[in-house]
């Protein structure tokens, strides 16, 4: 019975290995003359299981294996085939026990439906999974007001962060009257823990594609653009390619399904700059020129990319597109809830077992994603937070965690969904610290059109500086408040207006944290240097000398098998002799 072996070749795979788990195959089905058609993919999602590997049959039993070697791959290949599988490091599977059937089993996958499961650079494995399909029935069966009429009853809403109704920004576009009109795909993806633009581009890449050549069709556009960061390098490649091979099956090009439609699509390489994911400073770029936010009305829709109409939507977005021209607006709004409707794909970092990128209907409780399907807390320490949206987000506690996720209850919060990244803190991060970090990014990023966001979140980083230092008052958190407001007010584009929410979060729902920076001079998570002291316990310590080999300033004394002393004027709180110590001898506080 012939098999299949899958080799999970996204970033997060390469970066942990997968290349040359790939090649260690390779050698042993020719070595031993295996049977077996070895296949390049993406990624599945399970990114901290990474290297992944599927070995399949032609009866469809699966399993996909974590945490793969070059050293093991041969122990798995050859168990699989004698029909006694190896159990250790099972992911999913549908014969075995894998660690992660039940948390998969709670995903419902519509934009990352083939991600993980066909070649990305290979369109025929795509129109093997109904690819292209749904853009035959557009041009066939549906007018472009039929198109748009089922992107509205959908309840799709842009997963970009704004959350505004696609369908009706897809009506903005195919109402204004132009000879030229185009389409744009957002894929500036730069919030600091956020990488599900690009998980898809790499390994499903066509879905994109066909979704915005739908969308062109819909409201009349003939050239589209897909502005993608250049630190993407794979995405990118697998979009050049996948653009090839779609131009050459007459996907794109001139008379599509022979039709009177012509769509040209082209790829923007960004230079990184954050403000570029704001529309108006993204079709800037594209334009050659500095990307720079500019006053809105006049809308895109009415005068975007050289004053022609243009739509801009993002990659979650368009990849969803095919999905409901498919299955039907009515079977994408069974999902999720009224006002927010079908899934959401969120990439988890930080303190959380399975890192990575899940997708779920909308509507489920924080807990459940967090618990539920991300595995809960990578660490014996408890659950302190977590960071919606980035640095355009904001900070929830664990007396939130029954909040839904969709943008209205997000919203109440304080924070925002944004695109969909979520970073879990669990009680060794310090709240002052982590706003400090992304008011830092923002105010790097902010492009200094707006004073308000060019000098105010510099002074509400100095604020921030201050405090976790030791040398705030009070009164500088009243100070931030005011000036958060007046950034908000004042700017022009997203990323000001939005710049404070990890500042006014932290605030609101760790205000004891901030107090306790200001008044008792400590950081209850010890992280900022400046507050940190460490101390010999002089009842634990046993003299045995390590944390002084270990001090690089030599600034701990005392004899063997006598109690040590640190000098707190020349300790440099690097926290070698904290970690070294294995008596718990050295008090950090």
């Amino acid at each position: 019975m012939s098999l299949v072996i899958k080799v999970g070749l996204a970033s997060c795979g390469l970066a942990a290995g997968a290349g040359e788990v790939f090649a260690a195959i390779k050698t042993h089905i020719k070595k031993n003359k295996i049977d077996v058609e070895v296949k390049e993919t993406a990624c599945i999602g399970m990114c901290f299981a990474e290297p992944l590997v599927e070995i399949s049959r032609e009866d469809q039993k699966s399993i996909i294996y974590g945490e793969v070697t070059p050293e093991n791959i041969g122990n798995i290949i050859d168990a699989f085939t004698k029909g006694k599988p190896v159990e250790e490091n099972v992911i999913i599977s549908n014969i075995l026990k894998g660690s992660e059937n039940k948390t998969y089993k709670k995903q419902k996958r519509i934009v990352l439906r083939n991600c993980g499961v066909i070649d990305p650079i290979s369109i025929d494995d795509y129109l093997g999974n109904d690819g292209y399909t749904a853009l035959e029935k557009s041009l066939k069966e549906m007018s472009r007001v039929d198109i748009i009429s089922d992107i509205k009853n959908s309840g799709l809403r842009g997963r970009g962060g704004a959350g505004f109704p696609t369908g009706l920004k897809w009506l903005f576009a195919y109402n204004a009257q132009n000879d030229k009109k185009y389409i744009v795909c957002n894929a500036d993806e730069g919030d600091p823990g956020a990488f599900m633009d690009r998980s898809v581009l790499e390994g499903d890449p066509h879905s994109v594609i066909e979704g915005m050549i739908i969308g062109a069709y819909a409201i009349g556009a003939d050239e589209g653009y897909i502005y993608c960061r250049a630190e993407y390098p794979l995405a990118i490649k697998h979009l050049n390619i996948a653009i090839e091979q779609a131009t050459e099956k007459g996907y794109l090009g001139n008379n599509i399904f022979g039709s009177d439609f012509n769509f040209e699509l082209h790829i923007k390489e960004g230079a990184g700059a954050f403000v570029c994911g704001e529309e108006t400073a993204l079709m800037a770029s594209i334009e050659g020129k500095r990307g720079m936010p500019t006053i809105r009305p006049p809308f895109p829709a009415q005068s975007g990319l050289w004053g022609k109409p243009t739509n801009i939507n993002n990659v979650e977005t368009f990849a969803n597109i095919a999905w409901i021209i498919l299955n039907g607006a009515s079977e994408y709004a069974k999902y999720g809830t009224d006002k927010s409707k079908g899934t959401k794909v969120f990439a988890l970092a930080g303190k959380i077992k399975n890192s990575g990128l899940i997708e779920v209907p909308m509507g489920m409780p924080l807990k459940e994603v967090i618990y539920g399907v991300g595995g809960g807390m990578k660490t014996e320490k408890p659950f302190k937070g977590v960071q919606l949206g980035g640095p355009s987000g904001g900070c929830l506690p664990s007396e939130l965690l029954d909040t839904i996720v969709d943008y209205d209850s997000i919203n109440k919060t304080g924070a925002i969904m944004g695109s969909g990244g979520m970073v879990v803190m669990d009680t060794s991060t310090c709240m002052v610290d982590i706003a400090k970090f992304f008011l830092n990014f923002t105010q790097n990023e902010s492009c200094g059109k707006c004073t308000f966001c060019r000098v105010g979140t510099k002074r509400m980083l100095e604020i921030l500086i201050k405090i976790s230092d030791g040398d705030g008052k009070m009164e500088d958190l009243d100070t931030l408040e005011e000036l958060a407001h007046n950034i908000i007010k004042g700017s022009l584009c997203g990323l000001g207006q939005t710049a404070p929410n990890p500042v006014l979060t932290t605030l609101k729902y760790y205000r004891d944290e901030y107090i306790a920076h200001i008044k008792d001079k400590k950081c209850p998570a010890g992280v900022c240097t400046s507050l940190l002291k460490y101390e010999v316990i002089e009842d634990k310590c046993i003299g045995c000398t390590v944390c002084a080999m270990k001090c690089p300033v030599n600034c701990i004394s005392g004899e063997r098998k006598q109690v040590h002393k640190i000098d707190q004027d020349a300790c440099i709180k690097c926290g070698a002799c904290y970690d070294a110590c294995k008596f718990n001898a050295i008090k950090k506080g």
